[in-house]
């Protein structure tokens, strides 16, 4: 190892690469999320975090985006530690891979590439395929949920020794007051087919016999279709005075609208954890949610063992229907929830439990001697 590559590894450093919209105010999402509280906090567990973000359409680059990140990684020192979101890195193994040798390389993964909703056969197969060589070049894998570490482990034939987790964290937060303790439904989620709202409209397609109102927060992604056939189906079934979109909201603009919501529903198709169920419980708010992948995990319990929402299964749509219902004609079942979820709140872990795992995975690659593999 040359001096300067010596010096790297002796030093707490790691270099974070990230994808170009990571800031973006119009293109929220729980990894842009995750991925600025991680720059903010690592530095109060011990390390120093050089941020870079790559612009490009990750995670299927053009060539000039591919260039920029191979020039970014040939510029850091020998033995530096380099922590790479997920959706830049593991769509180009060609990239890391004549890295791999040189750097300690590491893979944040917020949603296999493959998990996204709406993808063809083909196109997904690539994608996965890159990610299991991306995945098997690099030194280590930090997953967001025990879920996805095990399912990274399992699909991809990754040693469980180099998976580690490091959940999503959630702020402090004031009781939400609610509305009427019913009515007000809440929806955050980007407007993309894997978050599932157009199951959310038709279920409550079938609930028009009872008051409610519902609202999503969210941009419309790299999908903007998609925001247009949701806004079609309201039209036909003429929920068009009872959903409203807020567009992207952050800030005190989102604790507004969390601070006026009695339930929050997620009806996503996958989700490695769910960071808006957190931020929900954070704020005693019951959650109905889809039981996909790390939803479970996220939701989790109260300490009396009682659940602080509901989950249904994710195939049958009338079983969202049923809940939805059970939610708005049941007061016990509401008081039930309410007290679950105030239970649950004061268990959350903070985002200082998220840097002290990540930090902790980052330690072992620091001290990590020879290859990758």
């Amino acid at each position: 190892m040359t001096p300067a590559g010596a010096t790297a590894a002796a030093e707490r450093v790691v270099h974070f690469v990230l994808p170009g919209d990571v800031d973006d105010p119009t293109a929220p999402s729980g990894g842009n999320t995750y991925d600025r509280r991680v720059c903010r906090d690592l530095p109060a567990a011990g390390w120093r975090v050089h941020p870079y973000a790559v612009p490009g359409s990750w995670p299927r680059p053009d060539p000039a985006a591919r260039t920029r990140l191979a020039r970014r990684l040939a510029e850091l020192p020998d033995g530096a530690v380099v922590l790479l979101d997920g959706l830049v890195a593991c769509g180009v193994p060609e990239v890391l891979a004549p890295e791999a040798e040189r750097l300690r390389l590491a893979v944040l993964v917020h949603l296999p590439l493959a998990d996204e909703t709406g993808l063809d056969p083909g196109p997904a197969a690539e994608l996965d395929a890159r990610e299991r060589r991306t995945l098997h070049a690099v030194r280590a894998v930090v997953a967001t949920s025990e879920w996805a570490a095990r399912r990274l482990v399992t699909h991809h034939d990754l040693a469980p020794a180099r998976v580690h987790v490091a959940r999503p964290g959630a702020d402090p937060a004031p009781l939400a007051p609610g509305t009427d303790g019913a009515t007000a439904l809440l929806c955050v989620a980007a407007l993309t087919p894997r978050k599932g709202q157009h199951r959310l409209i038709d279920a409550l397609a079938t609930v028009t016999d009872l008051p409610w109102n519902c609202t999503f927060v969210g941009g419309p992604g790299r999908d903007p279709g998609y925001a247009a056939q949701l806004k079609r189906r309201i039209a036909q079934s003429g929920l068009g005075d009872r959903i409203g979109f807020a567009g992207p909201q952050a800030g005190a603009e989102l604790d507004a609208h969390y601070a006026a919501a009695d339930l929050l529903a997620l009806t996503s198709y996958a989700e490695t954890y769910g960071m808006v169920v957190t931020e929900a419980l954070a704020r005693g708010i019951p959650v109905l949610a889809t039981a996909v992948d790390g939803v479970p995990e996220a939701v989790g319990r109260a300490p009396d063992g009682s659940l602080p929402g509901l989950l249904v299964p994710s195939g049958p749509p009338a079983a969202l229907a049923d809940a939805l219902r059970g939610w708005l004609a049941d007061p016990q079942l509401r008081d039930r929830l309410k007290n679950a979820a105030r239970g649950r709140r004061a268990m959350l872990e903070g985002w200082e439990m998220t840097s002290h795992s990540l930090a902790g995975a980052l330690e072992r690659l620091r001290h990590e001697p020879g290859s990758a593999r």
